[in-house]
């Protein structure tokens, strides 16, 4: 996620650390190269067919209400995705309280919250499907990563230990049902993450939007003339921008600049976890170049 302050004009003009332009600027260079050498077709070879501007202003409005709709859905998968990890932060923190409740023994307490620090990793793991490496060695072992669910896994040891470790039934509930709505949280962010937008509002987008591209030339060109390329760059980085940031906000838990800051999430869980573990407390994840992890 980019995390900066107000920027100014030159800054709004020019920054390139979070715009999608380096991801587009092939396909935008393409489009422009192609009105050029349509312009340069029609004034130096064959004059091609002009049209007036009129029916692609339609075809634009209907393009981009489609490209709004669709932004829409994947801003809605993006917030949502946001909340669910703000529900895991303040059920982390509440678990942490409620241990020092129900748990009477320091030991059990710390086993419990150490493996909800397994579980939360893991579960960001899981999200973004990186490899094993990845784990960090001192909340997940080896062999938590070769299960097949390693959240669930943690989720199960940590059931295991209140079932053990909580002195009466009412004590056991309520940290089950702890559990339960961090599971919960666990189950709504994987539905988000597996379950991708429908592939035909990809293809419809994609696909119109070159059309749209490729045939505008034809209505600017008596009026635009040479100027017709630049029209169409701009027309181009606006359509293509925007579907490029709508497939990046439909996939939240992704590793792009648009993507929440899992790391620091997780780093969030680990500073509220630490007094009760005894442990210092870590520092919280600053932005590298905007770019907050």
């Amino acid at each position: 996620m980019i995390i900066r302050d107000k920027p100014g004009l030159l800054q709004l003009l020019f920054s390139v650390r979070g715009s999608v332009l380096p991801k587009i600027l092939p396909r935008v260079a393409f489009v422009t190269a192609f009105a050029a050498g349509l312009v340069w077709v029609d004034l130096n070879v064959l004059r091609l067919p002009h049209t007036n501007a009129a029916p692609f202003a339609v075809f634009g409005i209907a393009l981009s209400l489609f490209l709004g709709f669709r932004n829409n859905a994947a801003h809605d998968r993006w917030w949502e995705g946001r909340k669910l990890w703000g529900k895991l932060i303040a059920d982390m923190r509440s678990l942490a309280r409620d241990a020092e409740i129900f748990v009477p023994d320091r030991a059990d307490r710390h086993r419990l919250l150490t493996l909800a620090l397994g579980f939360i990793h893991a579960h960001r793991l899981n999200l973004r499907q990186l490899p094993s490496r990845a784990a960090p060695a001192n909340w997940l072992s080896e062999g938590d990563l070769k299960t097949p669910h390693p959240p669930c896994t943690k989720l199960n040891q940590m059931t295991e230990v209140v079932a053990a470790a909580a002195p009466d039934g009412f004590a056991r509930r309520a940290l089950a049902e702890r559990i339960g709505s961090i599971a919960l949280a666990q189950a709504g962010c994987e539905r988000i993450a597996t379950t991708p937008l429908p592939y035909v509002y990809s293809l419809l987008i994609f696909r119109t939007t070159y059309l749209y591209c490729g045939l505008i030339p034809f209505g600017l060109m008596d009026t635009a003339g040479w100027l017709t390329p630049v029209f169409v760059a701009i027309m181009a980085y606006i359509f293509i921008g925007l579907a490029e940031v709508t497939e990046e906000l439909a996939h939240p838990f992704g590793e792009t600049v648009n993507g929440l800051p899992l790391d620091a999430m997780c780093r969030t869980i680990e500073i509220s976890l630490a007094p009760h573990l005894d442990m210092p407390t870590p520092a919280p994840l600053k932005a590298d170049r905007f770019y907050l992890s």
